[in-house]
């Protein structure tokens, strides 16, 4: 099972109505509701009619120069992330030399999930003041020292606190990087091209970030599972980001803005930051008084929360349980399933749209919990792989159903005004409490990962989170063909 779902952590898994994936912070890629398309023979000219506008403006998109440079610069940078993210994944927990214990594990989720929650909210403040093509160069140089010093620690065996202040430092730069390419865009498409920009960024980023990741499976089997061969591996990824910064730097100081008016004071550094936690008081305030949007919030939480748990079990299940003393072998089969997860996910995107055309979201999201809580009671407790693939991918596919339409939510029943502070929240639910649920689970988690009774209680917690999110949420809207005026 993999910690997070598509594209970066924290990221809102998809768009309105599609399926699709949004940008890394929330940007639609495709425009929400719209008339439901016509089926029969009647619907195949306008089918070929989008297929032709796609590739016109896909093709459109890559003609900008520009473009092409931001482009490579996210893609060399994401690839460079995934082999990071993997290789410190798998020092912590496919080490030869170690057995990895469910305190480490939930210390490393910390590490790798909590930077994009907690500093999310704050980068547009730098990010509005500063030159953004300086942020993208010089954000990839530190971060390729701090990479380095990243694996002179691995190199001498740390698992201790020094290692994770430095993979912090990292994650925490990069947070800013991400947001930057993000807020660069519009200054690199055209605006009729933007969604297509949107759609393709993201999405093909992602893809080499995965990419990346199994580069570092293959350059840490290749080196023996060891700690100076997953060291080697992380290093890939400071020359990465050194080619990502470079790339960055053959675009104008000023391309990327942000653009000032000539007699524009910018304001006070502090009065900014202070602005932005009144700012999130204020769509606290908000959400408090929006019931479909806070339960939609809870929902994400909860299952997170009980997802955490499940993930850090799962990872040592395989590692010291399965295969305590083949660590290759875990490291295969666990790749092997986080792959069945990653199917599942995909299988929520092309179900999802046409589920919620005859049921609620809010229906859809308490079957999903529901189903998770049967699925884990039913085949959790076999603690067979087998059966663990199949509770994989349906826990995937659930998870990522319930991501799709609580984002769905959020973009539809809440004022544009508040939005970005709604998913700086939802950001907040996905990984802090995604965190929060392996803390929690590794305090009642032996070293093998074999925990009965935590199993059983997390079936009850999925089951809670339906019934507590079905009441909270009420009846919620029409199916989406009553939206959208179909039959």
């Amino acid at each position: 099972m993999t910690g997070n779902g598509a594209g970066d952590p924290g990221d809102p898994p998809s768009s309105v109505s599609s399926g699709q994936p949004t940008g890394p912070n929330g940007q639609i890629t495709q425009p929400g509701g719209g008339a439901a398309e016509p089926r029969g023979e009647a619907a195949d000219p306008g089918s070929r009619a989008a297929r032709a506008t796609f590739w016109t403006d896909l093709v459109a998109v890559l003609a900008e120069r520009n473009f092409r440079r931001l482009f490579t610069t996210r893609l060399i940078s994401q690839a460079g992330d995934g082999i990071f993210t993997a290789g410190i994944g798998t020092y912590v927990f496919f080490n030869a030399a170690t057995f990895p214990d469910p305190a480490r594990g939930a210390a490393a989720f910390a590490v790798l999930y909590l930077p994009y929650s907690l500093i999310g909210p704050f980068a547009g403040v730098f990010i509005d003041r500063w030159s953004r093509r300086q942020i993208l160069t010089y954000s990839a140089l530190i971060r390729s020292a701090f990479v380095v010093l990243t694996a002179v620690l691995m190199a001498l065996g740390s698992h201790g606190v020094p290692l994770y202040v430095v993979v912090l430092l990292v994650l925490g730069v990069n947070r800013f990087f991400l947001s930057s390419l993000s807020a660069a865009l519009p200054h690199v498409v055209a605006g009729d091209k933007l969604v297509m920009a949107n759609s393709v960024s993201p999405t093909l980023g992602g893809l080499m970030a995965a990419v990346g990741g199994i580069v570092a499976l293959g350059l840490n089997a290749a080196t023996g599972d060891t700690e100076r061969g997953a060291a080697v591996t992380v290093l890939v990824t400071g020359a990465c980001y050194v080619a990502a910064g470079l790339v960055a730097a053959t675009m104008g100081r000023d391309l990327l803005g942000p653009v000032r008016a000539p007699d524009a004071q910018a304001a006070r550094l502090s009065g900014e930051l202070a602005s932005v936690l009144a700012g999130l008081a204020d769509g606290a305030r908000y959400l408090a008084r929006r019931r479909g949007p806070a339960a939609a919030l809870g929902a994400t939480a909860g299952n997170r929360l009980m997802y955490g748990a499940t993930f850090l079990m799962s990872i040592l299940l395989y590692r010291n349980y399965f295969y305590p003393s083949r660590v290759t072998v875990a490291e295969s089969h666990f790749g092997v399933l986080v792959t069945v997860t990653a199917i599942g996910y995909g299988c929520a995107a092309l179900a999802t749209p046409p589920v919620t055309r005859r049921l609620s979201r809010v229906a859809f999201i308490a079957l999903l919990l529901a189903a998770s809580a049967v699925v884990t009671g039913a085949l959790g407790e076999t603690f067979s792989q087998v059966a663990y693939l199949v509770m994989a991918f349906c826990v995937g596919l659930a998870s990522q159903g319930v991501a799709i339409c609580a984002t769905t939510i959020l973009q539809q029943e809440v004022d544009d005004a508040y939005r970005g502070r709604m998913f700086a929240f939802y950001d907040m639910a996905f990984n802090v409490t995604f965190t929060l649920g392996a803390v929690i689970g590794a305090a009642f988690m032996p070293a093998d990962g074999h925990a009965p009774v935590l199993i059983a209680t997390l079936a009850v917690g999925y089951a809670v989170t339906a019934a507590a999110y079905w009441l909270a949420a009420g009846s919620g809207p029409s199916p989406d063909r009553e939206l959208m005026g179909t039959a």
